[in-house]
């Protein structure tokens, strides 16, 4: 069979897995994650010539220019049958392989992905800025897409997203939604972003706030009267601001402290575990809620407090990631093992009465 077919069938066999991802690496067989972990397909290894030919099958010029002039590429494709994919092309060996996620072609509601009635909240507000953050694979980009869903169910306005690649197709509701792909439509998220602002947005979505310059005019447009979506690699909220400041200067970090202070609204940091019975995923996540405490804490450059507020503001709806842990691990939806490895403090993670872990199956 040709290269094309070749990779139509690994795409069938992932959708029959229900696998998050696929690897394509040269000399081993095609690689599957099913509930987080990697399962080898029952087929020949793949050969770096193979490997090549279905890579090269699935790029234009353009495309082709791009990777073979910065050794990496990360794009987005659609099948017969209209299930998308984000293709991530990388080199080793001097050999191009792949990664490729599987889509969801529907957004789930909050509840089936667990996310919290706050995150809602984040959705209504008209202006600031949203972070959603976490290592790579926990969801952001779906928490992302709902809250553009429920922006566009509820409010007209124009929501303008800025994507690497697009995921999520969202049709106009209530709003109208421009989404433009890295690459395809825009050369980088800074100068892509600066010129967003002229286009009247309402909402502006950042897939990643990769460079200063990006994070600088966020802020900006948060602090002018935009709702600004955006994720970071950064594993909680505390992280997550020093990271900010910290991509800066020095002698910019007392108006970017300031600028975070007035226009940050909250932050979902974001962790998905395996469950206890094996069956899928379980989203942990911590909660921040910009309120007066927490911008006092931020302008007085006193960051290592916030988990103290996040841990005494439930109310508020604020949740850190031990108390996210620990509600998971009582209700059995992970295990103690994974509850208290995930942990900052483990000994938030508390064990039943009379001191009996999971089960050994």
């Amino acid at each position: 069979m040709d290269a094309k077919q070749y990779f139509t069938k690994i795409l069938a066999h992932a959708h029959k897995l229900q696998a998050s991802d696929i690897h394509l690496v040269a000399g081993i067989s095609p690689a599957y994650r099913v509930h987080g972990e990697i399962i080898m397909a029952d087929a020949p290894p793949i050969s770096k010539e193979q490997l090549k030919d279905v890579i090269y099958s699935l790029l234009n010029d353009h495309l082709r220019e791009a990777l073979e002039r910065d050794l990496e590429l990360c794009f987005s494709i659609a099948d017969d049958i209209h299930n998308r994919f984000r293709i991530t092309i990388y080199y080793h060996a001097s050999s191009p392989e792949m990664s490729i996620r599987r889509c969801a072609t529907e957004i789930p509601t909050r509840e089936q992905l667990g996310l919290p009635p706050i995150v809602e909240e984040f959705a209504r507000r008209h202006s600031g800025l949203v972070l959603v953050t976490g290592p790579t694979g926990v969801g952001k980009t779906t928490t992302l897409s709902f809250m553009v869903d429920l922006i566009n169910s509820e409010r007209r306005c124009k929501i303008v997203t800025i994507e690497d690649p697009i995921e999520f197709i969202h049709h106009h509701k209530r709003a109208i939604v421009v989404q433009q792909e890295l690459r395809a439509d825009v050369r980088s998220f800074s100068a892509a972003l600066r010129h967003v602002l002229r286009q009247d947005p309402d909402v502006i979505v950042v897939g990643e706030m990769r460079d200063l310059e990006t994070i600088e005019t966020a802020l900006t447009a948060a602090e002018t009267g935009h709702l600004v979506l955006a994720t970071l690699h950064t594993p909680n909220a505390q992280q997550t601001i020093e990271r900010i400041v910290s991509a800066f200067p020095g002698e910019q970090q007392n108006q970017i402290i300031a600028q975070l202070a007035n226009s940050l609204q909250g932050v979902i940091a974001q962790l998905l575990l395996p469950r206890a019975d094996k069956k899928g995923r379980v989203l942990a996540c911590e909660i921040l809620v910009a309120n007066a405490a927490i911008r006092t804490h931020i302008r007085d450059n006193s960051v290592h407090q916030i988990s103290s507020v996040i841990q005494m503001s439930k109310r508020l709806g604020m949740q850190s990631m031990d108390n996210s842990l620990a509600e998971l691990y009582q209700r059995g939806d992970i295990t103690y093992d994974m509850a208290n490895s995930h942990a900052q403090d483990a000994s938030a993670i508390k064990t039943p009465k009379g001191g009996v872990l999971d089960k050994a199956f």
